[in-house]
C-alpha cells in the first residue's frame, strides 16, 4: 500500500507527461512508501533534458553539472512528519534527467555524466537495489489521495525482495559500485544504523576489501554520513559495523587503539566496547552529546599505567579533549559542535558526593560548563554509567546533584550575575576605566564562587575598595590563585575516587 502521495509531487510528473516525457518517483523516497515512512525529499528522473525540464516549469533552477533540476513548490505539509520546512518560503522537488555514468577515477565522482535514453540504464547506476526503484504514475485525475492502482513500480533489481528481507545489497558487482563511489560504503553502514536492515555478505565482503578507498573522499561527505550515524536509532551498532568492515581505523583510528584493552575493576569492558555500550546508552539524542559518549575515554589507551584491577588513566579526561579537538577538527565538525564535545569530555569526570562536595563545588562546576549544558554533562555520566555494566542510571548521587545544581542554579557564576559591576566601581569608587576593573571583577566573583552570602552589593563595594590599592598584576594573580587551589582540591577528589597518587 502507497501511503499518501503529495499533490506537489503528483503536479510535477503529471506536468513532465502531459509534455510527451516519460516520469518517475524514484529512489530513497519510493524506499521510503515501501517500508511506510513518510519521505523527506522527493526525487523525480525523466528522459525529458534540463532545458527542457527548465521550461517546463519556468520557477525552477539549474546549478549544477549532474542533470538535476530543482523544481519550487508549495511547502509539504503532513501533520507533523517532518516535511513542513519552516525556513524557507517553498520546498523544492529534484528533477533528474536519466543517466550513465563514466569510469570514477578519483573514486568519489564520475569523470563526466552521459544522459541516458532508458529508465533501466538509469537505474542500474544507483547504489543499492533498494535505492533503485522506480513509482510511475498512471492516473491522470485530480485525485491528491492515491491508491496503488494508481501507480505503477519498476523493480529491476528485487529491491522490493531485498526491503522485505531487510537487507542492504548493491546493485551489480560491490566492488565495481564501491570502486565508483567509495561513499557508497559509508552510505550502506549509515542504512545499516538508520533501518536496522542487515548488509547483505558479499555487499558486506566488498566493504572490507575496499575499505581503504574511503581515504580518497571528501572528508565533509564522510562526516555528514557519519552524522547521520550517530544520530540514527542505532548509532552503536553503526560504529561497530565501521570496525567490522575496516572503515573505523581510516575515519577514526583513535577509537580503534582501545581495541582489546582492558581497564581496571571499574570496569567489566575493553576500552572500545566501554565506549561502543556508552553511545549505545546515551540518553540524549543530541549530536554533541552521542559524540561526547563514544570519545569521552578516547585517551584512556594512551594514559593508562599498570595492569590488572588498579590500572589508572589520570587525566584522560583532559588529555581526551584535546584528541576529540584533533578528530573533530580533521573531520570537519563546525567549531561549536567541537567546543561542545571537547568541553564534554574534559568535564566528564567530575565527582560528586553529597557528604564530601559542598554547594561550592557545584558552583564552580556549573562556571567551568555552563549551566546550559549541565543537562548534557549528566547525560554523558549516565553514558559512561550504563557503558560501564552499571544496572542504575541514576544513583543517588546524581539525583541529589540535579537537586543542588537547581538549587544554586541563581547563584553568581559569572562577573554577569554579580550584584554590582563595572559601571559601579566607576560611580561610587571613582575607579578609572581600564582592565584593573575586570581583575576587580575576577577575584569578586572567585570569593562568591566560595560563599554565596558574600553577593550583596554593601560587601562587593567594601571588598573591591580594598583591592582597588593591588596592582592589575597582583589581582589576576589573586583570581589566579583561588581558582587553581580550588581546582586542585577538586582534582584530589577525583584522584582518591580513582586510586591515583
Amino acid at each position: 500500500m502507497i501511503r499518501k502521495i503529495p499533490s506537489q509531487v503528483i503536479e510535477v510528473l503529471k506536468k513532465i507527461q502531459e509534455n510527451n516525457f516519460e516520469a518517475y518517483v524514484v529512489g530513497g523516497c519510493v524506499r521510503d512508501l515501501l517500508l511506510d515512512k513518510i519521505p523527506k525529499d522527493w526525487d523525480i528522473t525523466t528522459n525529458a533534458k534540463p532545458s527542457e525540464i527548465v521550461e517546463i516549469f519556468p520557477d525552477s533552477f539549474y546549478e549544477n553539472d549532474f542533470g538535476t533540476v530543482g523544481v519550487k513548490v508549495e511547502k509539504f505539509i503532513t501533520n507533523g512528519n517532518g516535511l513542513l520546512r519552516e525556513s524557507r518560503e517553498h520546498d523544492v522537488i529534484e528533477v533528474t534527467t536519466y543517466r550513465i555514468e563514466s569510469i570514477y577515477s578519483d573514486r568519489r565522482r564520475p569523470d563526466e555524466v552521459k544522459f541516458a535514453k532508458t529508465l533501466a540504464d538509469d537505474l542500474g547506476r544507483r547504489d543499492f537495489t533498494m535505492n533503485a526503484i522506480a513509482l510511475q504514475l498512471t492516473t491522470n485525475n485530480e485525485q491528491q489521495t492515491t491508491e496503488d492502482a494508481g501507480f505503477e513500480i519498476v523493480d529491476l533489481f528485487a529491491g522490493q525482495e531485498d526491503i522485505k528481507k531487510k537487507i542492504i545489497k548493491t546493485v551489480g558487482d560491490a566492488n565495481e559500485r564501491f570502486g565508483e563511489d567509495a561513499l557508497r560504503m559509508m552510505r550502506a553502514i549509515r542504512f545499516h544504523a538508520q533501518l536496522n536492515f542487515e548488509i547483505e555478505e558479499k555487499t558486506f565482503e566488498a566493504i572490507k576489501k575496499n575499505s581503504a578507498l574511503i581515504n580518497h573522499i571528501a572528508l565533509e561527505r564522510i562526516k555528514d554520513e557519519l552524522t547521520r550515524v550517530i544520530l540514527s536509532d542505532n548509532p552503536a551498532e553503526g560504529i561497530e559495523m565501521m570496525h567490522k568492515t575496516g572503515l573505523l581505523v581510516h575515519i577514526i583510528p583513535e577509537l580503534e587503539k582501545g581495541v582489546g584493552v582492558a581497564q581496571n575493576r571499574h570496569h567489566i569492558h575493553t576500552i572500545y566496547t566501554h565506549c561502543i555500550l556508552a553511545l549505545k546508552y546515551c540518553p540524549s539524542k543530541k549530536l554533541e552529546v552521542r559524540l561526547a559518549a563514544l570519545f569521552h575515554d578516547i585517551a584512556k589507551p594512551q594514559t593508562k599505567r599498570g595492569e590488572g584491577l588498579y590500572a589508572t588513566f589520570y587525566n584522560h579526561d583532559h588529555m581526551g579533549a584535546k584528541i576529540v579537538r584533533q578528530i573533530l577538527t580533521r573531520l570537519r565538525f563546525s567549531n561549536e559542535v567541537i567546543e561542545n564535545v571537547s568541553m564534554l569530555v574534559d568535564n566528564h569526570m567530575f565527582y560528586y558526593n553529597p557528604d564530601e562536595v559542598g554547594e561550592a563545588s557545584v558552583r564552580r562546576l556549573i562556571k567551568k560548563v555552563g549551566l546550559e549544558n549541565m543537562k548534557d554533562l549528566m547525560d554523558l555520566r549516565i553514558s559512561d554509567r550504563l557503558g560501564s555494566g552499571t544496572p542504575k542510571a541514576k544513583p543517588y548521587k546524581l539525583r541529589h546533584l540535579e537537586y543542588v545544581i537547581e538549587k544554586v542554579s541563581k547563584d553568581a557564576v559569572s562577573v554577569k550575575m554579580l550584584k554590582i559591576n563595572g559601571n559601579d566601581l566607576m560611580k561610587d569608587l571613582k575607579i578609572t576605566p581600564g582592565p584593573k576593573i575586570g581583575a576587580i571583577l575576577d577575584v569578586l566573583l572567585a570569593e562568591v564562587i566560595e560563599d554565596t552570602e558574600k553577593n550583596n552589593r554593601e560587601y562587593l563595594l567594601t571588598r573591591a575598595k580594598k583591592l582597588e590599592v593591588e596592582d592589575l598584576p597582583k589581582l589576576r594573580e589573586m583570581a589566579k590563585e583561588k581558582i587553581e587551589e580550588k581546582k586542585e582540591e577538586d582534582d584530589e577528589e577525583i584522584k582518591g575516587k580513582h586510586w591515583v597518587k
